[in-house]
């Protein structure tokens, strides 16, 4: 099935990831889209990022320092409403009650119209990488924190007014249904994946590179310029 642009932008959104750099490789363009038009649009980080470093003799506190830094700049390239850093250890992320509550407290405290998160059906791409604990964990548990436990009073009640979400869109999806068209914000993407210099070195014009090229292929039948594409569950009208 071919993915269907999405129209217009939502008024509110929430974007759930694992890792500080995570938001913006999957979805800063549509963040950033929907920001211009006036939307609020939140980031929720779950992990503190301590082991994103090859370097052995790096220092975990001194790299989530630098990479809360990151997330912050990033989040303003993108025009984004708010930020929030859950801090869990990196590799320990789970989908369990507590973490389904915080997902829950924060759904139920901004009331977005989307949530947007990975696609956890995704566990490998192609023969080379098998997709990250955290990304898997994260999925799992925004998906069971939106549906239903937000919207149901009986669970977590002391985490604030029950709130449904209407629309998730799951990145990194192997089977996606609809595109958002960030021909418009593409440079904002860019400027926003370029600023967690701590995984990507001095940079060069390779991450550039890959975000167009990641960004053009996902367009390519959509007849725009750039695009990212999602798997759309659609939890009410």
């Amino acid at each position: 099935m071919t993915p269907t642009l999405l129209g217009d932008a939502p008024l509110s959104a929430l974007a759930v990831y694992a890792h500080p750099d995570d938001a913006d490789v999957s979805c800063g363009g549509s963040l950033a889209s929907w920001s211009a038009t006036g939307a609020a649009v939140h980031l929720l980080v779950c992990t503190s990022g301590d082991k994103g470093s090859t370097d052995p003799a790096s220092d975990p506190g001194e790299l989530v320092e630098r990479r809360a830094g990151e997330v912050e700049r990033a989040a303003a390239a993108l025009g984004l409403t708010s930020i929030s850093l859950l801090g869990h250890p990196d590799g320990e992320l789970e989908n369990d009650a507590a973490t389904r509550g915080e997902i829950v407290a924060a759904v139920r405290r901004l009331r977005p119209e989307v949530v947007l998160c990975p696609d956890p059906l995704t566990a490998f791409f192609g023969e080379g990488y098998v997709n990250h604990h955290d990304h898997r964990a994260v999925a799992w548990a925004t998906l069971d924190a939106v549906a239903p436990a937000a919207a149901s009073p009986l669970y977590f009640p002391e985490r604030g007014r029950p709130h449904q979400v209407k629309v998730v869109l799951l990145s990194g999806s192997l089977e996606p249904n609809v595109l958002v068209d960030i021909s418009e914000s593409i440079e904002q993407k860019v400027a926003a994946v370029l600023c967690h210099r701590s995984q990507l070195g001095e940079g060069g014009e390779w991450p550039r590179a890959v975000v167009l090229a990641r960004a053009a292929e996902a367009a390519s039948a959509a007849g725009v310029a750039y695009a990212e594409a999602f798997r759309r569950l659609v939890l009410a009208e």
